[in-house]
């Protein structure tokens, strides 16, 4: 089937509405969750290093999960995987609010997790297969539109629930809305699909598992352990030999769980590498900013929350204009313009003080909020343009997971620094300090006193280190995308095609 004959009817708006919802409550639960990261660390008494397995061990799952949803899409209906996704959302979020213990906590994360792997690339293939190339910017980016609605509202609210209600709140305001969402699905969505042969290699998924399992982990792990623990680095190993067996194993095959030949695409390659840079930058920088807001500077998580509005407001409002942009000029220039904007913002993110004023902390976030409204949507949309029609669902599949792959890394890897950098400054810090008073020994209370600047002062720096790392990471996506290209869809298929998105026959109706 061509793509202008899966594009002649009328997309199903219903359809897209409701897991555009379902997609929208997922993604604030991430935005609250944010925000009450300093008040988890003190309620349940851990570590940044430990608390943000919060959000890479939701990554975790999501990369081990994504690379099976093109085998999902393509053996279920939209009403199946949409009703599973919710119903294990729902489930994890519950688990989440009633949890006591940080480990409680974690599991209930992975549970909804899991949801959340099979919802976001459900809903984007949905959206390719509905609307033809010309119309796609501007439908991403009324799609980009109502996802950066969360965002938006997501950190005020967080610290308005924080700073009135405990943090398990967060989770208790969202189960009702999961479980109406729920039930609305079961009601509303009525898509059949034929039975299709297909079966799942479950060889290929305890690969994929066990490959990007063990890559996330490792990464994530070296925060707390350091990169010389023997767990850390044979974790790193044994996910890279797993994911080079797995790599392999899929070329091999007729069906693979994972299509790997999709790279051979030019843009499509191009566009998943710029993708995952700016994603490191990204969900490092989400993480970082507040902790330096309120464990460094003492800013309420209500006021914290407010200092991200305007840049989640700019960040949804610029999607459907940057839409309309790609769909005109192409995902080129929007692309370096946006990522000289980000790369300018995290040198700038790498001088924080504590004398920083909190108006140059909301203009400054706004900023690179800005910058990266230009670069996701229009370079991940140019990349899958130039698949072929049954790629749809590799594509997507491959491109979420390498974004939670690299979110996870970058988030674990620039944590990492942060507390490696932190520990080498208040050892510097304290030699310096004890240099000073060696004519006269401090008090017990003077001592004390110190050593809170000293640690407050080290982990300020550390920070700053870590976001000076993003200034190199988002310098690389920089450089990467003067190679971009307007894609046109490929009409020779590499290999023998796949089978039949099942979502190309629901956007005919």
């Amino acid at each position: 089937m061509d793509h202008s004959q899966q594009n002649t009817g009328r997309p199903p708006y219903g359809i897209l509405a409701i897991l555009i919802v379902g997609a929208f409550i997922a993604f604030l639960n991430n935005t609250l969750l944010n925000i009450a990261l300093p008040s988890i660390m003190t309620d349940l008494k851990v570590k940044p290093a430990i608390v943000q397995w919060l959000t890479t061990g939701f990554m975790l799952v999501n990369g081990i999960l994504i690379p099976t949803t093109a085998f999902l899409i393509q053996k279920y209906s939209v009403r199946h995987l949409f009703l599973s996704a919710m119903a294990l959302f729902t489930l994890g979020t519950i688990l989440s609010g009633s949890a006591d213990t940080f480990s409680v906590l974690l599991v209930g994360r992975m549970i909804q997790a899991s949801g959340t792997a099979i919802m976001m690339p459900l809903l984007m293939n949905v959206m390719l297969t509905s609307f033809p190339i010309e119309k796609r910017g501007t439908a991403m980016g009324v799609f980009g539109l109502v996802l950066m609605f969360a965002p938006a509202i997501g950190p005020t609210l967080s610290g308005w629930i924080i700073e009135h209600y405990d943090w398990r709140m967060l989770f208790h305001f969202i189960t009702p809305i999961a479980a109406a969402i729920l039930l609305i699905g079961f009601f509303l969505l009525k898509d059949k699909k034929e039975k299709v042969d297909i079966r799942l290699d479950l060889f290929s998924l305890l690969l994929s598992s066990a490959g990007f399992g063990g890559l996330l982990y490792g990464f994530s792990s070296a925060g707390s352990e350091g990169w010389d623990d023997p767990e850390v680095y044979t974790t790193l190993i044994i996910g890279v030999i797993a994911l080079v067996w797995f790599i392999l194993r899929q070329l091999r095959q007729d069906r693979p769980m994972l299509n790997f030949r999709i790279f051979k695409y030019p843009m499509f390659a191009l566009s998943s590498a710029i993708s995952m840079v700016v994603i490191m930058a990204m969900f490092s920088g989400m993480l970082l900013t507040p902790i330096y807001v309120q464990s460094i500077r003492g800013i309420s998580p209500f006021d914290a929350g407010l200092m991200m509005l305007p840049g989640a407001i700019v960040m949804a409002f610029m999607s459907p204009i940057t839409g309309r942009l790609f769909d005109k000029f192409g995902g080129r220039a929007l692309a370096i313009i946006g990522l000289a904007i980000t790369v300018i913002t995290s040198y700038y993110f790498s001088e924080l003080t504590l004398e920083t004023t909190y108006t140059q902390l909301i203009i400054l976030y706004t900023v690179r909020m800005f910058g990266m409204s230009m670069v996701n949507m229009p370079v991940t949309t140019n990349g899958l343009n130039q698949l072929p029609a049954q790629y749809y669902p590799h594509g997507t599949a491959m491109n979420n997971t390498l974004q939670q792959v690299s979110g996870a890394i970058g988030t674990a890897l620039l944590v990492t620094i942060m507390s490696i950098r932190t520990e080498t400054h208040i050892q510097e810090l304290t030699e310096d300090a004890m240099k000073n008073a060696a004519g006269a020994p401090p008090t017990e209370a003077a001592m004390v006193e110190m050593q809170q600047q000293i640690v407050m002062k080290a982990t300020l720096e550390g920070i700053n280190d870590a976001f000076f790392v993003t200034v190199f990471i988002a310098g690389l996506a920089l450089v990467l995308s003067f190679f971009i290209k307007r894609a046109k869809q490929a009409e020779d298929i590499i290999g023998k095609p796949s089978a039949q998105n099942p979502s190309q026959k629901l956007a005919e109706k």
